[in-house]
């Protein structure tokens, strides 16, 4: 008899075994073994090796298949018949990507001010596949007559491509087009730069009410400024500090930067780039040294050659005509009497070797930190050097109730040894030289005179960074310094004659205007500062503050233009333009009245606590 289950799904009872303690420690092997791999699709490759143990069989039978195709007419091998295949149903493809933006212009900056280096390389990328384009087609066109041969003939292609591409012609052309595009996308910065006239876009919307307001601004007197123009950088330097900086004597579009790491206790290589304006992006010139660079300086007689200094003592030469970037001119490795210590400033320096000062004879000078500045020249195991002047310390002996002086001189020349960290030649009379010291001394020496000092010009109680003579008044010189103060020296007073400052910072550098007598520049860890001595002996006219988490450490002025050059501790060298800088005509500058001076008081732990006080009845009048 049939029986009927009615369609009720009833629900299983789950029975749970109880754990024990013992099934717990129980050990259970476990054996994972792999399963047999299963393919899903096999597609034969078309190619074969040549090397393959079919290899023979198949080339004979390609030979037999191209030679019916050649002799198909009239031949009974080869039957000629139409096939009809149906068409595949058409597939549709989804693919994701990120949103491609457009932009109205090429070379527009980002929200940080710098340009875009994707948009600098696209149109060189581009023209440079058009051209490799154009070379691979060209010599696979004589390859497309002979089929059978395709596989040998695209090694060839691909071998004279490689030719081409090394080519002195072909990366010249390159060159030039790079340059082309570059001029281009940066018309409007280098025409200010160079005082031309900015071209302005025909095509680009003019805004209503913008050709009264520029009617206006030019009516209107405004304050000085600086603006911004472009920086040089690039992958090599970013992350870099910029220690120093110096323009070719000959080619004024073309500067040299040295690069190093000096926070670490370990020894880094250094890097010199020598940039061009006419590719702000890329040098024109990479040389990597051994050790951190701390001082670079071209030559006038050779503008070739360039003196670079390093963090470990050792001072070489390298040829920037040279492509190697390697190999190095000369160099005092081998040299007995090379510095142990950093050299913190080279100059190349022209010498009369008579009386009457017709002849003239270039020189390289070095001041380390090891207390020595030295003359070098060109010996047969490379470069040698002498000794001008070694820079002792300063001893202040005391003396007692009786009249007897107490303490004695030590002989020892490491501890009678001051580092030496900055030094200038005269303008004029290039014998006479100053030196900064370790101390906050500045000594003026001669090099006539390798055992004493002409003058020692006491103001700074801190290192002093850099001393400067001024370009057009001989008697007039700079000096700054870890004290937060700028001092004004005439050579022929022991104090200073006036003194600087605007922020509790080390003041790094600084540089006299070479077109403006009373302007100099000046740049701390925290901004950059143009003063103007005709308008102001209190506070820069013009104040740039450093990019956030970077250190300005280096300044150049640019010549023949109203531009300035500064380092920072990122690897950019940025440029600006000097803007409604109202320098007066005339050449004199007079100083009346009480003006504040920054005077800071030193305590023994080293600790200082700054003041201001009043100079009484200063009247000075300098003719720069």
């Amino acid at each position: 008899m049939p029986v009927n289950f009615p369609d009720v799904q009833g629900k299983r009872d789950t029975v749970k075994e109880q754990v024990t303690e013992d099934m717990l420690k129980e050990v259970i092997d476990l054996y994972i073994s792999e399963t047999d791999s299963i393919s899903l699709l096999d597609i034969p490759s078309t190619f074969v090796s040549v090397d393959a143990d079919d290899a023979e069989p198949i080339m004979e039978r390609n030979n037999q298949y191209a030679e019916a195709c050649r002799s198909r007419m009239d031949n009974d091998k080869y039957v000629d018949q139409s096939v009809q295949t149906l068409n595949g149903a058409t597939k549709n493809k989804q693919v994701q990507s990120d949103s491609i933006v457009m932009v109205d212009k090429v070379g527009s900056t980002d929200s940080t001010g710098n340009n875009a280096s994707g948009w600098v390389l696209s149109p060189v990328m581009s023209l440079l596949a058009c051209i490799i384009l154009l070379c691979f087609s060209s010599a696979s066109a004589a390859s497309s007559l002979k089929e059978v041969e395709a596989l040998g003939n695209s090694l060839n292609a691909e071998s004279d491509l490689q030719l081409i591409m090394l080519s002195e012609k072909f990366q010249h052309c390159l060159l030039v087009m790079e340059r082309s595009i570059l001029g281009n996308i940066f018309q409007p910065q280098l025409a200010a730069y160079r005082q031309l006239p900015v071209i302005e876009d025909p095509e680009s919307p003019v805004k209503p009410g913008m050709g009264e307001q520029r009617e206006e601004d030019a009516e209107s007197p405004r304050s000085p400024a600086v603006v911004r123009l472009w920086a040089f950088s690039c992958e090599l330097s970013r992350g870099s500090s910029v220690s120093s900086m110096a323009w070719n004597k000959k080619n004024p579009d073309l500067l040299a930067v040295g690069y190093g790491e000096f926070g670490s206790s370990n020894q880094k290589p250094g890097l010199v780039c020598c940039w061009s304006l006419k590719n702000p992006t890329w040098p024109e010139r990479v040389i990597r040294c051994d050790s951190a660079v701390t001082s670079l300086d071209f030559s006038s007689n050779n503008p070739s050659q360039l003196a670079v200094g390093m963090q470990d003592g050792s001072i070489a030469i390298y040829n920037v005509k040279s492509r190697d970037n390697k190999a190095c001119f000369i160099s005092s490795s081998g040299c007995p009497n090379r510095h142990l210590d950093p050299v913190w400033q080279l100059r190349w320096t022209q010498q009369e070797l008579s009386l009457t000062g017709e002849e003239k004879v270039e020189s390289l000078f070095s001041v380390a930190a090891d207390g020595r500045i030295s003359k070098w020249f060109v010996s047969n195991n490379g470069l040698d050097c002498i000794d001008l002047m070694k820079l002792k310390k300063s001893h202040n002996t005391k003396k007692k109730a009786g009249g007897t002086t107490t303490g004695k001189k030590t002989e020892s020349v490491l501890s009678a040894l001051t580092p030496g960290l900055c030094f200038d030649f005269h303008p004029t009379d290039a014998s006479v030289y100053l030196v900064g010291t370790w101390e906050g001394l500045i000594h003026k020496c001669s090099c006539s005179n390798s055992q004493q000092f002409l003058e020692t010009f006491k103001k700074h109680f801190c290192p002093v960074n850099h001393v400067t003579w001024s370009p057009l008044s001989p008697d007039v010189f700079l000096s700054c310094s870890a004290d937060w103060t700028i001092q004004l020296w005439k050579q022929d007073h022991h104090k200073p004659v006036l003194g600087f400052t605007s922020t509790q910072r080390t003041v790094c550098d600084i540089k006299w205007s070479p077109k403006w007598a009373t302007v100099f520049g000046a740049v701390n860890e925290g901004q950059l500062e143009i003063w103007d001595l005709n308008s102001s002996i209190l506070d820069p006219v013009i104040v740039q503050p450093a990019a956030a988490g970077v250190k300005m450490n280096s300044l150049l002025f640019a010549p023949q233009t109203d531009c300035v050059l500064v380092g920072d501790s990122d690897g950019q060298v940025t440029v600006y333009q000097l803007r409604n800088l109202c320098v007066g005509d005339s050449s004199q500058v007079t100083l009346k009245g009480k003006p504040y001076i920054f005077v800071p008081e030193q305590h023994q732990k080293r600790h200082y606590r700054p003041t201001w006080t009043t100079v009484e009845e200063i009247q000075y009048t300098f003719h720069f």
